[in-house]
């Protein structure tokens, strides 16, 4: 699945609280398998299926992207990051900082 990355994460918080990046289609597959089949519903199936036609080429990467965040959101485990992160930001100050 080399190069089947996302544009960008999505973050969402597993069962113990702590957040984790889903930054490709194999971590997309990896977290989907391991949610619990009892709470497996329709969200959760169109998910894998835009997963499957994405790693497949019948969709773009972003509608698997958007599809898991639609899930994630839909379980309530999609950690909605509004604020740039420090860390994040451009600068321009010519102190080293690096733009991304």
């Amino acid at each position: 699945m080399n190069g089947k990355i996302f544009d960008r994460p999505v973050l969402v918080k597993n069962g113990q609280h702590i957040i984790e990046e889903i930054e490709s289609l194999a971590d997309a597959f990896q977290f989907l398998e391991k949610w619990p089949e009892s709470r497996r519903g329709p969200i959760y199936q169109t998910a894998i299926r835009a997963c499957q036609r994405a790693y497949d080429g019948y969709v773009p990467l972003s509608v698997a992207r958007d599809a898991f965040a639609g899930f994630a959101r839909s379980v309530k485990i999609l950690e909605d990051v509004s604020t740039v992160l420090p860390w994040t930001e451009r600068t321009n100050s010519g102190r080293g900082g690096v733009p991304i």
